[in-house]
């Protein structure tokens, strides 16, 4: 390895440490490297990409993932094509960190084939890019696995990675061809994270009743997760028809669902969600009075300043704070409309 000439000690130590005949010596010093963090160190870690020992590679491409310059962007889409598996997951991490566009033309022949690890990773970087061309591996991917069963889908650690991120792509790019294999995911996969993600990635169908309809579905899932993301989306769709659904969410056994419940009823500003809201106004933890509080406001029914006024002078100083600002906003609401 040919290094530059340093002028401070500390990195002519590190120079040397590069130069050693002990892998697990250079490797470290790659990561003491990394930890620098400067630009003007890309040549070295580039040049480690090509080290012989596949632990340095990985360390070098990671350490990569700070430095915004085109060298290292080039050097890392070098070790897409490197014959270790952890290799090109390091590179495909860092390209997504670095967010450069002209890497996607790289990317992209990765995410057809190859390790689900390996793969998964590119489908990461490639979400960061916002690639409409991503949207065809991606959906692929979750094609795929349905056409396998519930059965085989739920296979290894790196198969639901990969079925992970294959729906955060679909989903970052508001894909309408996926709606259909994503109301499915949302209702029928076997593991909890990718069903989570599924259920996230519908929150960008506004007004589409197949997502509303998987969505208020996922409401009753096994997994408290699954519905809290539910409760979530389905304020984010905007479709008052999911009013009800997130009522019956307000009793859910789980406070942190009945928080994203409140928080989306609050976004749907339904008059029907009043005294629910009010009645989560007086629940013992007091982030979901908080956010009832907020909720209210949003809804803007004058019905709720009595319950709101009380708020005011509750225990937690948050909670007291939501409540003035909801009492603030529902009087602009009242303005608002006696000047219309």
């Amino acid at each position: 390895m040919t290094l530059p000439i340093l002028d401070d000690s500390e990195l002519q130590a590190i120079a040397a440490r590069l130069a050693s005949s002990d892998a697990e010596v250079r490797r470290i010093a790659v990561m003491d490297l990394g930890d620098l963090a400067d630009e003007a160190h890309t040549p070295l870690l580039a040049a480690a990409l090509r080290d012989g020992a596949p632990a340095v590679r990985v360390a070098a491409a990671l350490a990569l993932e700070t430095m915004e310059n085109q060298a290292a962007v080039q050097g890392l889409v070098e070790v897409l094509d490197d014959p270790e598996a952890e290799v090109r997951e390091a590179a495909a991490h860092s390209l997504a960190e670095l967010k450069d566009p002209a890497s996607a033309i790289w990317l992209l022949p990765h995410a057809h084939s190859g390790p689900a690890r390996v793969r998964a990773a590119v489908l990461r970087a490639l979400r960061e890019l916002r690639v409409p061309a991503s949207a065809a591996p991606a959906l692929a991917v979750l094609q795929t696995s349905q056409a396998r069963g519930a059965g085989e889908a739920a296979d290894t650690g790196d198969a639901v990675a990969l079925r992970r991120e294959a729906i955060g792509v679909l989903g970052y790019l508001k894909h309408s061809a996926a709606l259909p294999v994503l109301a499915a995911l949302a209702v029928a996969e076997p593991v909890d994270e990718v069903r989570r993600a599924a259920v996230g990635a519908l929150a960008f169908a506004a007004g589409d009743t197949q997502a509303r309809a998987a969505l208020e579905s996922a409401l009753r899932d096994g997994s408290w997760q699954v519905r809290e993301e539910a409760a979530t989306a389905l304020g984010k769709l905007q479709q008052p028809a999911a009013t009800q659904a997130l009522l019956v969410a307000l009793d859910d056994p789980y406070w942190q669902v009945r928080l994203r419940a409140a928080r989306s009823l609050g976004r749907l500003r339904s008059t029907d969600s009043v005294a629910p809201l009010l009645a989560a106004l007086e629940h013992a933890i007091s982030n979901l009075r908080k956010e009832a509080a907020l909720a209210l406001g949003e809804v803007g029914d004058a019905k709720a300043l009595p319950g709101l006024e009380r708020a005011a002078h509750d225990s937690d100083p948050e909670v007291r704070k939501s409540a003035r600002l909801a009492i603030a906003q529902i009087g602009e609401h009242l303005a608002a409309s006696h000047g219309a």
